[in-house]
C-alpha cells in the first residue's frame, strides 16, 4: 500500500503545490504516495459558514472551531485509520529526520493545517493530534508546513530517489550535519577540489568526509554535536 496524505485546509489549491514536480511529482505519478485534500469550510454550519470565533478570555485574533475542526477530522480518518493524526503548529515539537524516517515507514499521515491565533485546545485532545513544528517561527498557516514535511517524507520512500545511499549521508542522518560536496570544475576560482577526494582511497574519503561533517556540527550546531557526542558518535 502506497503512502497516503490528508491535508485538511482552508486552502486546498495551495497542493500540491511543489510537490507536483522533480522526484515528489513523479513517485506521486508512479504511485508510490496519494494526496486528498480536504476543504474545512465544507464541514461548518450557518449562513456564513464560520470556522472561527474569538478568544475564550479575550485577545487578538481568532481560533479554529473545535466543532468545525471534528467533523473535517472525523470525515478524513475515522476510528480505524492507522494513520497519525498531525497538527502543523509552531509549539509543536520540532520535526527532526528521526521523525521523519517514522513517518516514511507508516501508512501515511493526516494533516491538519492551522490558521489564526491557533486550534480549539479541546480539538487536539479529544483527536489526538501530534502538534509538529517545522522551526522556530510563525507562518500565516500550516500548509507550507505541511508542504515541507511531507517533502521531507516522500523523498524517503522505498524507489522515490534513484540511490537510496543518498538518503544515508545527507545532514542529520548518523546524528552530523553533511560533510562538503564538490564537483567538476577540478579548479573553480583558484580554488581545488581538496586532493582527498581524488586520491580514488575510500577509506581516506570517508575519514576526511567524517572529520569535516564533525567539524562543520561542532561549528555550527552545538547542539546537534552535544547529543551526538552524549550518544557515543
Amino acid at each position: 500500500m502506497s503512502f497516503r496524505a490528508t491535508i485538511l485546509t482552508l486552502y486546498p489549491e495551495m497542493f500540491p503545490g511543489s510537490l507536483d514536480l522533480s522526484l515528489a511529482g513523479k513517485a506521486r505519478e508512479a504511485g508510490r504516495w496519494a494526496l486528498e485534500t480536504v476543504q474545512i469550510r465544507d464541514f461548518a454550519t450557518g449562513k456564513h459558514r464560520n470556522v472561527d470565533d474569538t478568544p475564550a478570555g479575550g485577545g487578538a485574533g481568532m481560533v479554529m472551531r473545535a466543532d468545525v475542526l471534528a467533523r473535517a477530522v472525523d470525515h478524513a480518518a475515522p476510528a480505524d485509520d492507522p494513520r497519525p493524526r498531525l497538527l502543523m503548529s509552531p509549539r509543536g515539537r520540532p520535526l527532526d529526520q528521526r521523525r521523519v524516517r517514522e513517518l516514511a515507514t507508516g501508512p501515511g499521515a493526516v494533516i491538519l493545517c492551522g490558521r489564526f491565533e491557533g486550534v480549539d485546545q479541546r480539538l487536539i485532545e479529544t483527536r489526538d493530534l501530534e502538534e509538529v513544528s517545522v522551526g522556530d517561527y510563525v507562518l500565516s498557516g500550516g500548509e507550507p508546513a505541511a508542504l515541507v514535511l511531507l517533502d521531507a517524507v516522500i523523498r524517503l520512500l522505498p524507489g522515490v530517489m534513484g540511490n537510496d545511499a543518498s538518503g544515508e549521508e545527507e545532514s542529520f542522518e548518523g546524528g552530523l550535519l553533511e560533510h562538503p560536496q564538490y564537483t567538476r570544475p577540478q579548479l573553480f576560482e583558484e580554488r581545488p577540489i581538496p586532493d582527498v577526494l581524488l586520491s580514488g582511497n575510500h577509506a581516506r574519503i570517508a575519514a576526511w568526509r567524517r572529520a569535516e561533517a564533525e567539524k562543520l556540527t561542532r561549528r555550527r550546531r552545538p547542539d546537534l554535536w552535544m547529543a551526538y557526542k552524549d550518544g557515543g558518535g
